[in-house]
Order: C-alpha cells, then sequence, then structure tokens
C-alpha cells in the first residue's frame, strides 16, 4: 500500500481534483513503467511469517537492505517502515509483505533488470538472518492470528474498520501479496479508453496469473483466493466500477466516483487521524469531523485516492490490480502483458473491440468467473482460454510494434517476456493449477513442501 503523499498547496474548489488527475497526461515518449510487487516472508525454521521485531524480522530485513545496498530508511513514529532509492520504495504491507514499488522505466528490460536486483538483495539479506520469501496470491498456511502487524498508523485504522463493512478486508490486508504495473495516458480521452480495457480484460490477468489455490493450509476452491477475497471487502471502494463504461466518463466522473468513497484518514505531522467513514465533499467545506473547520491539501486528496480499491484505478497515472503474486519468473509477465496492450494504439484498439459489447453482467460474472475457475472459466459465450490467447496475441504485437531492444541491442524487442503467459495458454496449465497437482500428488497433502520449492 501507499506510502503518505507529500506537496500541493490547499483546495480552493473542486476543479482542482479534476485537474490534478489530467496533470498526469504525458506525451507518448514520456510513458513509463513502473512495476510494484510483494512477497511473503517467513522464518527458515519454524515457517511462520517474519515479526516485526527481533534477529529474524522485517525491521532487520529493512536494516539490512539499508546497511548493504545504500537504501534510505523512511519512518514512522521512531520506526523503520520502508526504504527509497532512486525513484523506488520498498514498502510493508499490513501483515509484514514486502513491496517493491518500481521506479518509472522506459522499457520492461530495465523494469525487469530492477525486479531482479532488489530480488537478489532481498535474497542476500534473508539468508543472513534466517528467513526466506515466497511469492503467492495467499498465504497458503497461517490463520489470521498468526500474522504480525506492522507499526503503521494507517493499518491500525483500515483493521478496525474492515471489519464493519465486509467479511474479508482483513484477510486482504494480512494475509495476500499482488503484482500490478501502473501505466501513463496521453489525454483524458486515451484514458477513458484504457481504463475501459483495462476494467473489462483485468479477469484475463487474474486467470493468467492465478496463484492463490490454498488458505489456512488447505485448497479452497478457487484459483485466486485473492480475487475472491476482493469481492467481499467494502462495496463502496472495490469492483469493476460500470460508470467508467457509460457516456461523459472522464476525469470529472472519477472524482465524483472519489468524492463518495468514505474516507479513512487525513496524515497530519507524521500521524494517522481516525477520519473513518466521514466525507471528502465536508472536508472540501471545512465541515470534517476529525478536523473541524481545516480544508484539504492536494497531498489529502492524493492520500485519499490510495483507499480507493477497484480493479484498475488512475491517480496521475494507472494502475492494473488483477493479479496475484508469483514466481520470479511471472513478476516481468505482467508489465509485458499490460504494456503490449496499452502502449501501442492499434493493439489498444483491438483490445477494446474485444471488450467493447461486454454487458455489465457478463463483465461481472466474467470476474467471479476467473477467481474460481482460472484459464478454464466460461461466462456467456465468453471461453477465458481463446480471450486469453486473443489478449496474448493484441499484447505481443503491441510490443513488436514497441520494438523496445534489451542486452545492449541482442534482444530486439520485449516479447520474450510473455513466454511464460504464452506456456500457460499452450498447456491450460496456470501456476494455482500446478500447486494443486503438486498437493494432490507428489507432497500427498503436505503443504509446507511449498516453501522449500517455491520460495525465492
Amino acid at each position: 500500500m501507499s506510502i503518505p503523499q507529500s506537496g500541493g498547496g490547499l483546495i480552493e474548489s473542486k476543479d482542482q481534483l479534476a485537474e490534478y488527475l489530467a496533470s498526469g497526461c504525458k506525451p507518448v515518449d514520456d510513458w513509463r513503467i513502473g512495476t510494484e510487487h510483494e512477497k511473503f516472508g517467513y522464518c527458515r525454521d519454524s515457517l511462520l511469517p517474519l515479526p516485526y521485531e527481533g534477529p529474524r524480522s522485517i525491521k532487520a530485513m529493512l536494516e539490512g537492505l539499508r546497511d548493504a545496498f545504500g537504501w534510505k530508511p523512511v519512518l514512522e513514529a521512531g520506526n523503520i517502515i520502508g526504504l527509497e532509492k532512486d525513484g523506488a520504495n520498498v514498502s510493508l504491507e499490513p501483515g509484514g509483505q514486502l513491496e517493491l514499488s518500481g521506479a518509472p522505466l522506459e522499457t520492461i528490460h530495465q523494469t525487469c533488470d530492477e525486479v531482479n536486483e532488489h530480488l537478489k538483495e532481498v535474497r542476500h539479506v534473508a539468508r543472513k538472518i534466517g528467513a526466506r520469501f515466497i511469492g503467492l496470491g495467499a498465504a497458503p498456511i497461517w490463520t489470521h492470528e498468526q500474522m504480525p502487524v506492522m507499526p503503521k498508523g494507517r493499518y491500525k485504522l483500515m483493521t478496525d474498520y474492515m471489519g464493519r463493512v465486509g467479511t474479508h478486508g482483513t484477510q486482504m490486508m494480512y494475509r495476500t501479496c499482488t503484482v500490478q504495473v501502473n501505466l501513463d495516458f496521453g489525454s483524458e480521452a486515451d484514458m477513458v479508453q484504457k481504463f475501459r480495457v483495462a476494467l473489462a480484460l483485468q479477469p484475463v490477468a487474474t486467470a493468467l496469473f492465478a496463484n492463490s489455490p490454498f488458505f489456512e493450509g488447505k485448497p479452497n476452491g478457487h484459483q485466486s483466493w485473492r480475487s475472491r477475497i476482493w469481492r467481499s471487502l467494502d462495496d463502496a471502494r472495490t469492483g469493476t466500477l460500470p460508470f467508467v463504461f457509460e457516456d461523459g466518463m472522464g476525469f470529472e466522473r472519477y472524482v465524483d466516483y472519489a468524492l463518495d468513497v468514505p474516507m479513512y484518514f487525513v496524515y497530519r505531522d507524521g500521524k494517522y487521524i481516525d477520519a473513518l467513514g466521514q466525507s471528502f465533499r465536508d472536508f472540501l467545506k471545512g465541515e470534517l469531523p476529525a478536523l473541524p473547520g481545516e480544508k484539504p491539501t492536494l497531498s489529502d486528496w492524493a492520500d485519499h485516492l490510495t483507499t480507493i480499491f477497484p480493479e484498475a484505478r488512475i491517480k496521475k497515472f494507472m494502475e492494473m490490480r488483477g493479479a496475484d503474486g508469483g514466481p520470479w519468473r511471472q513478476i516481468c509477465a505482467l508489465p509485458a502483458l499490460w504494456v503490449g496492450l496499452m502502449y501501442d494504439q492499434n493493439s489498444l484498439d483491438a483490445a477494446w473491440d474485444l471488450c467493447k459489447d461486454w454487458t455489465l453482467e457478463q463483465r461481472e460474472a466474467l470476474r467471479v468467473a476467473a477467481s474460481v475457475d482460472g484459464i478454464n472459466a466460461k461466462v456467456e459465450g465468453i471461453d477465458m482460454l481463446q480471450l486469453a490467447r486473443q489478449v496474448l496475441e493484441l499484447s505481443n504485437a503491441g510490443l513488436t510494434a514497441r520494438a523496445k531492444p534489451g542486452a545492449g541491442g541482442m534482444i530486439k524487442d520485449e516479447t520474450h517476456f510473455l513466454n511464460s503467459l504464452q506456456e500457460i495458454v499452450e498447456t491450460g496449465v496456470t501456476p494455482a493449477s500446478e500447486l494443486l497437482a503438486k498437493y494432490h500428488g507428489e507432497w500427498n497433502g503436505d503443504l509446507t513442501r511449498i516453501y522449500d520449492e517455491y520460495s525465492y
């Protein structure tokens, strides 16, 4: 999850909220790729999650990365809760999941180099303290009671609120991991087209990257339990946003939606002030109960936007949020998939042609089916496997057209980053399917085997 935003003056009018989003518009040559991924840390001997403090801990990991690799610490109330370096940051999810939020980079070659370097650094420090990390969409064995709680004020507030508005909120916070990519848009019209494609085709990413078939020590009946969790979290801030597909969609329409999402907090002087369930519209009028008489700044607006969790969302860029965390080899496939679709106009137009006639009911049913059946999902004439093949063909064409070379020109483009996804559509075997086959086969129901075989 995001770290507190900074900068930005007082908001004098509602127009500034849409202007804030529109300020993200960039010419094509300035479009960048920002990859984020989370992973679970655990103690090598006990297989239990890393606590925040102690010789084998999240704190020890952050301090080790700081000392060995020159990361700058981020502190909250005297606790190290993140790191920054070269436009990237390392942050903590509520249960100690370690997240890399990558720098905005020009090519997938560069973002993959960044991912590889980060995971090598993590592995170096983890080995020293007797820890390991694993990429999965959901914690396979750990119970809620076994999860540590990170010392971040934002998470304390969210934990309390989640229990009031849904049934799976704390599962999302403490026991899930994702990989996502942040992409740019060139104009309002470009944002709208990309947003519609992102929301409609997010189930394809959910299916291809499905990697959470276990929960609390046993199969859960879903290819992506992480995706299932999001459906019962908080209807006010999650979902596929039907209004995005309606006439009149634009930055102002998204602002109206965001203003109706209940607030979590206001960040002041290093502290999170409880504003749970309160209205940003009241904040604009200086009538927020948490801060009576005070009006928001643009950094407050930026913070509020980070508390909205649809399948894709916009800030000054767009986030694709539908994929489970996964194995090292698949992390770079997620940005490749979406860059190929979104950063080439021909592929983007063709992707929209694939899904533009779907109804709201078809889009929602596909989202549900993707979490349950993964690549084998079928919904009202939509065959997920066939759809995924078409999407990958368009992504491959888009990456070919981009023609961004790597390895000093030895690699002509970025298409090879799709190889792991091509293998899935050829075999029909997702990461979740592979795990289930091992669980019912050679592991003989011993889920602890997952740690040795799938850790980084």
